[in-house]
Parts: C-alpha cells; sequence; structure tokens
C-alpha cells in the first residue's frame, strides 16, 4: 500500500437503519416463509439484504444490493439438490451396514464444497452491490482457490490445528484481494502468526478473567480484520481504521441481550441494528483516493448458488 500523503481526505461510513423497520420486514418475510414451507426463504433473503445495504452509506451516499428473490431461488433449489444428495448417499451406506464410510463421504462432501460455495458467493453478492452505480466485483479463480483451500486444509490437519490461524489469514487475504469496487482493488495484510497470538493470547487471558476479557479479545480481532484492510486505486490508497473498545463491545452485548431476553427474542432487529451502526461509527477511512473518478469494470454475473451454499453451511460473509 502505498503511502498517504498531505493531501488525504476523509471519508465516513454509516448505519441508518431503526429496528422497528427491520423488524417490519423480519415478521414479513418470517410469516411468508412458514406459509410457504420455507420456499419464500430466498425472497426473504433478497429483501433483508436490500435494507442493510440500502440502509448503509460511504460519505452520505448509500449503497444498493440488486440481487432478487428469483436470482437466488434458483441457487436456492441447486443447493437443496446437492444436500439431497448429500445425504441419500450417506443413507444408502448406513443401509449397507457401513455408515463410518458414509459419514466420511457426508464430510468429504461438505469440505469439497466449500471453496466453491465461498468463491461463488463472492462472486455473487460483489457483483450485486453498487455505490452510486458503481459495481463491486470478486475476481478470484475457483480452481487456484480449491486448491489452495485444500493445501490449507491439509497442513492445519498436520499441525493439529495450529495452521488454523494461518488458514484463515490465508482464506482471508485471498478473497479480499480480490474484490474489486469500480477499478479500485482491496488489498488485505493480516498475518497468520499475529492472528495465531493474537487468538492464543484472547484465549488464556478469556480463562483467566473467568470470561471477562472476551469482549477485548473480540475488540482486538475486529481491529485486526479492519485495520489490515485497505482500498488501492493508481498508486493511491484509502486505510481503514477500528476504533471499537472493549468496554463498548461489552455495552453493546449487554444491551443487546437484555433487549432480546425480555422481549422473547423479538427484539432481535433492534439488537442488529444497534450492532450495525455501532460497527460502521467506529471505522474510521483516511487516504487520498477522489471517489468521484471511480468507474465501472466489473461484470454483473447473477448465480447466486454458492452464496445459498454458504447460508445453508452458515459460513459468515466478510464485506
Amino acid at each position: 500500500m502505498e503511502n498517504i500523503t498531505s493531501d488525504a481526505k476523509n471519508y465516513q461510513l454509516a448505519f441508518h437503519g431503526k429496528g422497528s423497520d427491520f423488524f417490519g420486514i423480519i415478521i414479513v418475510n418470517w410469516l411468508l416463509t412458514v406459509v410457504t414451507l420455507g420456499f419464500y426463504y430466498p425472497w426473504a433473503k433478497a429483501n433483508k439484504l436490500k435494507y442493510l445495504y440500502g440502509e448503509t452509506s460511504l460519505n452520505g451516499d448509500r449503497f444498493a444490493f440488486h440481487g432478487t428473490g428469483k436470482e437466488m431461488f434458483k441457487g436456492f433449489i441447486k443447493a437443496i439438490v446437492f444436500f439431497i444428495l448429500l445425504y441419500a448417499f450417506l443413507f444408502v451406506f448406513i443401509y449397507l451396514k457401513m455408515p463410518v464410510v458414509g459419514i466420511l463421504v457426508f464430510y468429504f462432501g461438505i469440505l469439497a464444497i466449500l471453496p466453491i460455495a465461498i468463491h461463488g458467493a463472492y462472486r455473487y453478492r460483489m457483483s450485486r452491490t453498487s455505490w452510486r452505480g458503481i459495481r463491486f466485483g470478486y475476481r478470484g479463480d475457483r480452481s487456484e482457490l480449491v486448491k489452495n483451500f485444500f493445501k490449507w486444509i491439509f497442513l492445519t490437519l498436520i499441525t493439529l490445528g495450529i495452521y488454523g490461524s494461518w488458514m484463515a489469514m490465508n482464506l482471508r487475504k485471498y478473497t479480499l484481494s480480490n474484490v474489486r469496487f469500480g477499478d479500485a482493488k482491496f488489498d488485505y495484510d493480516g498475518d497468520g502468526a499475529e492472528y495465531f497470538v493474537l487468538n492464543l493470547k484472547g484465549y488464556f487471558l478469556t480463562i483467566i478473567t473467568l470470561g471477562i476479557y472476551m469482549f477485548w479479545w473480540q475488540k482486538d480481532l475486529f481491529d485486526y480484520y479492519v485495520n489490515n484492510l485497505s482500498l488501492e486505486k493508481d498508486g493511491q490508497s484509502i486505510k481503514l481504521n477500528s476504533t471499537v473498545t472493549g468496554g463498548g463491545i461489552f455495552q453493546l452485548v449487554a444491551v443487546n441481550l437484555l433487549i432480546i431476553i425480555f422481549t422473547l427474542g423479538f427484539g432481535y432487529a433492534w439488537a442488529a441494528t444497534r450492532t450495525m451502526e455501532y460497527l460502521f461509527s467506529n471505522i474510521e477511512m483516511e487516504g487520498n483516493i477522489d471517489l468521484d473518478s471511480l468507474y465501472q469494470t466489473e461484470e454483473n454475473f447473477k448465480d447466486a448458488t454458492g452464496d445459498d451454499i454458504s447460508d445453508i453451511l452458515d459460513i459468515d460473509f466478510v464485506m
């Protein structure tokens, strides 16, 4: 990343969503999903993402999510068919009194689809996201990601999980560094060794403090994810910086928990919007890229299969 010179500009991220508005969307989504025996889920997901993206702004201009329920429904059906076949293989092997083989085939299938799902999710979600009409994009190569993913998995297994920190950072670096914002590109500088030490410290301090340090551990992780992310264009850059605090995260989690408990779960919408507002208000951006100079370079991609598989597997989506 190039050094930010004295002509640095300031940028402002913000989330404007309200719990009451989000609650209305969630309730309607839930009712229609139940009434349609789950078939409305892709439209529910599209409505939710359109709201969350549309309530997020950069320098006062809102982001937009252009994905549709129809696109997601096609991907949803493909994802469901895949998992039906996977479970069918499992039950066949159980019927043949070979449960161990069935379980191995099942979990290998899940493992094999993971990098493909991640690749597809990034490609779809980025393509369907825009700001001021400028689309995001993802230029990762599926074959390369699959090859690297299994190499990282192998190294994680033979090191009894220790390499997991390096795998996490390698995966984040590969995906985020292949994200484009018009003709600008993201770059991620996280390091496996630093991430390993960060988690090791967080783990032991959380035990020693009987769980109290957990909130500061989450603060350190959020800082590390954000502070290593930057946007680059023509030798210029925008650096992101987190200003969250351990005390702030403790207060956020405590209040959200009370809201959810005392509303019997109906307060989730308020908890979610409070979290989004807190996190975005604590991300600073400084650099010298003129956002007005961004122009469209990314293609339109409408296959949501990877996004739906990632959702079914509950894989967190970064960005």
